[in-house]
């Protein structure tokens, strides 16, 4: 079985990762965690970094034939309409996004149009289910903890695991947001590192601590040896009481309230009024407030 080829992009103004794989065989590819630009200051969206994208599968060659979606990101637009539209290829996400759209319509006061049955994406993967990108084979783990959807993809020698871990020197990913746990998030990570030592693992997110170049991937054997929560294989009560006391002093992500109700819409913006525009709602006073950690 051929491993991947895969090709990283990063998004500065959010700190987020996309990724390109590809049959090198079939030249089958997919698209992992593509980013829809948002500036929330002039309320207007982007397709610059999706751009990107396809400029590179067209000049690599790259037949692009699933549109994957990790888990319903707290921090950026996913691009998985706009590039299904240019692209014709199928989208998905992980089974559990269901309880994430019932969450946050109650969160977000959305009426009865508004389906929390996944039908906005062309597939919803369960736990171990397979399918294959070329010759290619990916098993899907469902991965809670950061989010109640969350799922990792894993193809011959790599995993796409979004937000459960980060980078080594910055450990794991916050469990605080609504439906987020951090012993489920504590037992996915257990998981992910029972893959074979050499398996590289490729995160979702990257804030380059202490200036260092931003960075996407690194290996089991790696994490192993020198993640910040997970060095040496701590115990699950240690887990909690570090990974805890790090979240409550964590303030809410910037682009949160505004990326949710797209991306529980699969990427799309809320259907536009009879003026012909959309609007995003933000629920005031339902989240407390949190100061900026040191």
């Amino acid at each position: 079985m051929p491993n991947p080829i895969i090709k990283s992009f990063w998004d500065k103004p959010t700190g987020s990762w996309q990724y390109v794989f590809h049959d090198p065989e079939t030249m089958k590819g997919a698209i992992v965690d593509p980013v829809l630009g948002y500036d929330p200051l002039a309320g207007a969206v982007d397709t610059i970094r999706a751009n990107e994208i396809l400029d590179y599968i067209t000049k690599a060659g790259i037949e692009i034939v699933w549109i994957l979606d990790t888990h319903p990101h707290a921090d950026h637009f996913s691009a998985a309409p706009y590039l299904k539209g240019k692209l014709g290829a199928p989208t998905a996400i992980g089974e559990h996004v269901v309880k994430v759209q019932a969450l946050w319509k109650d969160i977000y006061n959305l009426g009865d149009e508004f389906r929390t049955d996944g039908s906005q994406w062309d597939r919803l993967f369960k736990d171990g289910e397979r399918f294959n990108v070329g010759h290619m084979p990916v098993t899907v783990f469902f991965s809670p903890g950061h989010t109640m959807a969350s799922i990792t993809y894993v193809v011959g020698n790599a995993a796409f695991v979004h937000d459960t871990l980060m980078m080594p020197d910055s450990g794991s990913s916050r469990a605080d947001f609504p439906g987020g746990n951090s012993r489920e998030l504590y037992r996915s990570v257990r998981r992910i590192l029972e893959l074979p030592f050499d398996t590289r693992l490729f995160v979702g997110h990257d804030y380059a601590p202490e200036g260092r170049a931003p960075s996407c991937e690194a290996t089991v054997r790696e994490h192993l040896a020198s993640n910040k929560h997970f060095k040496g294989l701590p115990t699950e009560e240690h887990f909690l009481r570090v990974r805890d006391a790090r979240d409550a002093t964590l303030p809410l992500p910037k682009l949160m309230l505004a990326a949710l109700q797209v991306n529980i819409r699969g990427g799309r913006l809320p259907e536009p009024e009879d003026n012909g525009r959309s609007y995003l709602k933000i629920p005031v006073g339902y989240f407390e407030s949190r100061q900026e950690s040191a």
